[in-house]
């Protein structure tokens, strides 16, 4: 199949991080990505005119036949295992748990279907652990309750004779509502952090896919410009999932003190010029940065790749958070010790309710819900800073705009 465009074809494969595998009407395999043969352990070419069966453990063969023969009927992308958990056989014979995005589609009058397969043994691996997690948690809160109530019982006694003790029973039914909300508050963010990464991933994820399948229906010299348009697409949303996993990788360092800072003398305009520059490929229609006065003789002795990082992230958050025909303001001032950085934008700005939680891993408000992002950045940001003897913070109202300040040191504590 795809006589006409293998080329194409086998280097879109290629690139494909998951596993694709196209099968025909007969169930036998007809093309599978490195990324798929890797998958299942098989050598390169080996699953070619295989059975499909050969990637379903035994187990569930006996129903596969009939689900297939209703899906080439119906004809209707789907997501495969709704409800219900799915697995794929390796070549050694071992499962393991997957997800599968199945595409009917047809090429010079045969029908075939295209699978998208994810193997999600880590994902599961983490669910297992969250729900260990969490009946941990809910094991603590029962056992503090417990305690808590028996101090109560305790201090009621104490308290018909001494008001002082009174108020400590006062004191300790507190704390247990702080500690209790602040439990509640970790499982909010835990689901929201979940929901997250699912959407984060499966969107991008979903318009690789499309992207992929309407490169098939270019097949003319004369449409090469519509091909380019869908892998500039693909080539887009890969960057972005590396970004993603990048952001991740940086939490897992900073947790583990893994990071190791490298200080130098550098032009603060050095900086800026390369953050403005990038950040002009993301101005919406009418935004404009305004650069920042007199920094042509401000220096900083720091890790540069760190303070450009920061910058960045606070002025494409800008961007980002702010509608047309708005003006990002940066403003850098520095005395003998410390240089101050502020970007002001007009923006939707941050719910007074949810300020608190800005700088906290996962969290995102609701107001920008709709608006891609991991709700990561901030938090590594103020990380790194904090890292160099910095701070970060910010001044919001909603639907007016947010300034974010940041101050560092002009010269790294060695």
């Amino acid at each position: 199949m795809f006589r006409q465009d293998q080329d194409i074809f086998n280097i879109l494969l290629g690139a494909v991080s998951e596993g694709v595998i196209v099968v025909d009407e007969h169930q036998h395999i007809v093309e599978a990505n490195d990324a798929a043969e890797k998958m299942f352990g098989y050598p390169k070419g080996a699953l070619l005119q295989q059975p499909l069966d050969v990637l379903i453990p035994k187990n569930y063969h006996a129903g596969h036949s009939a689900h297939f023969t209703g899906f080439m009927k119906q004809q209707e992308r789907r997501q495969m295992g709704q409800g219900r958990d799915i697995f794929g056989a390796r070549k050694d014979g071992s499962s393991f748990p997957v997800e599968a995005g199945l595409n009917p589609f047809s090429v010079y009058g045969k029908n075939y279907v295209m699978a998208l397969v994810i193997d999600i043994s880590a994902r599961k691996e983490q669910e297992k652990k969250i729900y260990e997690l969490n009946t941990f948690l809910e094991e603590k809160v029962e056992e503090r309750t417990k305690e808590l109530k028996a101090v109560v019982h305790q201090l009621k006694t104490v308290n018909l004779e001494l008001d002082d003790e009174n108020q400590k029973r006062v004191q300790a039914e507190k704390e247990a509502q702080d500690a209790l909300k602040k439990e509640r508050e970790l499982n909010e963010l835990k689901t929201k952090f979940l929901s997250l990464v699912s959407h984060e991933f499966k969107t991008p994820l979903s318009g690789i896919l499309t992207a992929t399948m309407l490169l098939g229906k270019y097949k003319l010299t004369e449409q090469q410009e519509k091909r380019n348009k869908h892998i500039k697409t693909i080539t887009d949303k890969v960057h972005y999932l590396n970004n993603i996993l990048n952001d991740f990788l940086s939490v897992e360092k900073l947790e583990k003190g893994k990071i190791k800072y490298n200080a130098s003398t550098f032009k603060l305009s050095k900086v800026m010029n390369e953050v403005v520059y990038n950040a002009n490929m993301l101005l919406k229609d009418g935004q404009h940065i305004k650069y920042p006065d007199d920094i042509d003789n401000f220096s900083l002795h720091q890790d540069e790749k760190i303070i450009e990082l920061a910058l960045s992230n606070v002025v494409h958050n800008a961007i980002k958070y702010s509608p047309e025909n708005t003006v990002i303001t940066i403003t850098i001032t520095q005395n003998d010790a410390l240089t101050t950085f502020k970007i002001e934008d007009n923006g939707i700005g941050i719910p007074e309710s949810e300020q608190k939680n800005i700088f906290n891993r996962y969290f995102r408000a609701e107001n920008a819900l709709l608006t891609q992002g991991t709700g990561i950045g901030l938090n590594i940001v103020k990380s790194h800073l904090e890292n160099l003897n910095g701070t970060i913070s910010f001044e919001s109202t909603e639907n007016e705009g947010t300034t974010f300040t940041i101050e560092i040191p002009n010269k790294a504590v060695v």
